[in-house]
């Protein structure tokens, strides 16, 4: 599938992913890319040109919001349809992991 493709398939990267989570509370660029990086504990960093790409995708797809404020900062957070995208992707997440569980766990179980 191509990344073009993603608001179609509402199948999100996991930049994607990530930034959306952030966005449970309203964050500004950097309290994104910071939050994003603690909350996985350094497993992912989203560089800043990658994230104000995809903040300005989100913001065009309405999965996030630009709230009304100073100009020098600007704050985001998720829309009613991007929590649904979010869910309906954490779902499809959660599942696979489990289609992992269920057979990683067999081939060390039968070793």
């Amino acid at each position: 599938m191509s990344k073009n493709n993603t608001a179609e398939s509402e199948e999100l990267t996991d930049a994607m992913y990530y930034i959306l989570l952030a966005l449970m509370k309203e964050r500004h660029g950097y309290a994104i890319m910071k939050y994003v990086e603690e909350l996985t504990q350094g497993r992912v960093v989203i560089g800043p040109g990658t994230l104000y790409t995809l903040l300005k995708k989100l913001v065009k797809i309405e999965w996030i919001k630009q709230l009304e404020g100073s100009e020098r900062q600007k704050l985001y957070v998720i829309t009613a349809k991007g929590k649904h995208v979010l869910v309906h992707d954490w779902q499809r997440r959660s599942a696979m992991v489990e289609d992992g569980r269920l057979l990683i766990g067999e081939s060390f179980d039968g070793k």
